[in-house]
């Protein structure tokens, strides 16, 4: 694989640079800043996607006649770590990068024309409905039940039952969720794609408290929650292979490369000035092997992904080895958190209820904290890591 790039691609490089220099002012900047804690989480990526959409560039993996553009596998690249560098966050998943795939590959033209202009503009927050109490990675298991109503129109499901772990759903429009339409065959082939108003009647939301103090999971219940039938993507029955082919954008997305490249430049540097011992941390042998191996994992996981990428851009879909992707894009993400809460020292050990760190003037160990608390369920949500490892080692490495 050659990596160095062509005269085109470093004036792409360049125009990327330019672009986020100046979408990143300071007022967009601290709007973003600890966004997912802030009360205008909302307000904050919104202003920054529609910037983004404004250039094109909200979803640039987008069939390019939904929005999308034309870019090879190398510019994908780029715009992602020139992204990491500046700090700017990828748009929130669960519209652009998650449901959006399915609509426009099962939706009908009607359902595309609808809702795909409204998540480019950012018009519509989206959360997703997949894991239940009862139904978390054996998710074919799920329960919410969506009935055609009996009145004899069928224009309508009524649905009951609860999702659980939902992302923002506080703050969202709509929710795409797996329901159960038929219980009398294997368990997957009952599994249709609803998409549901947040305002329907008999659709309430209650907020999960976390260990990281973050506000951002909720259950979402349905109570005889009617929803047009014209919001059933694709065909009855058939969700399961839908919701398949979301995961692996998921999991894609959830390997974060670009993200934990510029968390590591920043532990670098918050080592070089720590002192231990009278010298810096970063002249620890065993710190700097740790951060040292971290970096090594990162540059492969950095590789594998671009091999993904290019089987993708020669006309296949990102396969299983999406899943090695999210096993160890999880993996380094943590190890990077582990390595902060070290640097943060005495700091990062005090708990939610006694004095926190930032109540004690150290706000980078109250970041460490959180985003290590938070790390811990990295590897649970978008699939374990037992059943990424299954998955790689029945599809990937054929055992």
């Amino acid at each position: 694989m050659d990596i160095r790039f062509t005269d085109e691609e470093l004036a792409f490089q360049t125009e990327v640079q330019q672009f986020f220099a100046n979408v990143m002012d300071d007022e967009l900047k601290a709007k973003l800043h600890g966004v997912e804690a802030s009360p205008d989480l909302k307000g904050g990526m919104i202003d920054y996607q529609r910037r983004l959409n404004a250039k094109g560039w909200m979803a640039p993996g987008w069939p390019v006649e939904y929005g999308g553009q034309d870019w090879s596998v190398t510019q994908h690249f780029i715009f992602n770590a020139e992204r990491g560098k500046v700090g700017a966050p990828p748009p929130i998943p669960f519209g652009v990068t998650m449901v959006a795939p399915v609509i426009y590959t099962y939706g009908s033209e009607e359902q595309k024309a609808r809702f795909l202009p409204r998540i480019l503009n950012s018009d519509d927050w989206w959360c997703q409905g997949y894991s239940e109490p009862g139904a978390g990675s054996d998710l074919a298991s799920l329960q919410c039940k969506a009935e055609r109503d009996g009145d004899g129109s069928g224009d309508h499901y009524v649905v009951n039952g609860s999702k659980i772990w939902t992302s923002f759903a506080q703050a969202a429009d709509w929710i795409f969720c797996l329901v159960r339409t038929d219980n009398s065959g294997r368990k997957q082939d009952g599994i249709s794609f609803l998409l549901v108003d947040m305002t329907t009647p008999g659709v309430t939301v209650s907020p999960i408290d976390t260990i990281d103090g973050i506000y951002h999971l909720n259950e979402v219940h349905f109570d005889n929650a009617r929803v047009p039938a014209e919001n059933l993507i694709g065909e009855e029955g058939k969700g399961w292979t839908y919701a398949k082919s979301l995961l692996v954008h998921e999991r894609l997305s959830i390997a974060e490369v670009a993200e934990s490249k510029r968390n590591l430049e920043q532990l670098r540097e918050l080592a070089r000035a720590e002192v231990n011992g009278g010298e810096s941390l970063l002249q620890d042998p065993v710190f700097a092997k740790r951060l040292a191996d971290v970096e090594i994992d990162l540059m492969a996981l950095e590789f594998t992904e671009l091999r993904v990428l290019a089987s993708a851009a020669d006309g296949g879909m990102p396969g299983p080895e999406s899943s090695l992707l999210k096993l160890q894009g999880t993996t380094i993400q943590q190890s990077i958190q582990e390595l902060r809460m070290d640097v943060a020292g005495y700091y990062s050990q005090t708990l939610q209820g006694d004095l926190s760190p930032a109540q004690l003037g150290n706000d980078f160990a109250d970041f460490a904290q959180k985003q290590y608390f938070r790390g811990r369920a990295s590897s649970i949500y978008g699939g374990s890591d037992e059943v990424q490892k299954n998955v790689t080692a029945k599809h990937v490495l054929g055992l």
